[in-house]
């Protein structure tokens, strides 16, 4: 809206500004044929058609047709210079395959290749960016997964061997404890609730041995990997959530990645922060850019000043950047989140070039 406001204050502008230049050249041509003699002062000053002076007349000729040609050309430069605001803006909200059209041969021509030149240069970045991200992931992703697991393993061991028998340990001697009091010894309630802590302890322990699994895709999909993330989720807290994905096409290994750790970020924050009791996930595909977004109806927050302090969306924009992309999250006070991601893919691209 105020991008439109500017450009047709500059349509108005070249009225004025036609307006003037007509009435001062038509002003400087009569007193120049006056200074030569072909015209009188008093005639063309005191002269009148239909009882109105033809210097009136003539300055209002002047106003209009000066009006009309500035109208004309403002709204042809106008026309351009939006060419240029749209792709500017695409621009900036991370769509690289928007092009201006071929407009002529002068400066803006020229101007108009060089952006699309510099939007080819961008797109050509952000490609060799998720590839490289790609490679880093795959020569990673061995190594990571080899100590990942171990690390897993070792903790679901020690977990199991030591906290998992202990707790089994006091239920079984709460148990027997408990057979041999009678039931007038008040104590007898409070061994009894001992009882049921450690039962409900063991419960939570197999639960997180059960659920014990690392913070990556391993070798799942992006869309199975995050439907998997949310109906976890959604068994494990009170929260009402829904989601809406759009399987897209192939996606680089290093994307998915990060696109998943943002996602499990933005969700923890969520569960952790808002006090929200309903999150809407959604994930699609437009004009080839990935998209996702993230809606609760927390109590929201002031964005400005968590953009500063916190360690958690720092980490996020810094791995959306990675990959190419753009984070924008929306918040109001007492209202709610929303959590915007837009990447863009050039899996096709990529493809060509390397075949």
């Amino acid at each position: 809206m105020q991008q439109q406001k500017r450009l047709s204050n500059t349509q108005w502008k070249m009225v004025r500004h036609g307006m003037w230049l007509s009435v001062i050249i038509s002003t400087m041509t009569l007193l120049f044929l006056t200074l030569l003699g072909k015209l009188t002062w008093p005639w063309w000053v005191e002269a009148t058609f239909l009882g109105i002076p033809y210097s009136f007349l003539l300055l209002a000729f002047c106003s209009i047709f000066g009006a009309a040609a500035g109208y004309i050309i403002g709204n042809l430069l106008k026309k351009r210079i939006e060419l240029f605001s749209q792709s500017i803006l695409s621009l900036e909200r991370g769509n690289f395959t928007k092009r201006i059209p071929d407009i002529g041969d002068d400066e803006f021509g020229d101007m108009a290749k060089q952006l699309n030149a510099m939007a080819e240069r961008i797109e050509s970045q952000m490609a060799s960016l998720q590839k490289l991200s790609n490679e880093r992931a795959e020569w990673s992703e061995g190594m990571r997964q080899k100590a990942v697991n171990e690390e897993r393993q070792r903790l679901a061991r020690e977990l199991h061997d030591a906290v998992s028998q202990q707790l089994f340990a006091i239920s079984m001697m709460s148990s027997a404890l408990k057979q041999t009091i009678p039931e007038e010894i008040p104590a007898k309630k409070q061994i009894e609730a001992v009882e049921h802590m450690a039962g409900t302890a063991q419960s939570e322990m197999r639960a997180l041995l059960l659920h014990l699994r690392p913070a990556h895709l391993e070798g799942k999909g992006l869309v199975q990997g995050l439907e998997e993330l949310l109906l976890e989720l959604q068994s494990k807290q009170e929260v009402d959530i829904s989601w809406e994905m759009q399987t897209p096409t192939d996606i680089p290994k290093g994307v998915e990645d990060h696109l998943f750790r943002v996602a499990q970020e933005a969700l923890s924050n969520i569960l952790r922060h808002s006090q929200a009791n309903a999150i809407v996930f959604k994930l699609t595909t437009v004009q080839k850019q990935l998209r996702i977004e993230i809606v609760d109806n927390g109590i929201g927050f002031e964005v400005d000043q968590q953009k500063t302090s916190s360690y958690g969306l720092k980490t996020m924009q810094e791995r959306i950047n990675e990959i190419g992309g753009v984070l924008a999250i929306h918040s109001i006070v007492g209202k709610g989140t929303t959590v915007q991601m837009k990447v863009p893919l050039f899996i096709e691209k990529e493809s060509r070039e390397h075949d």
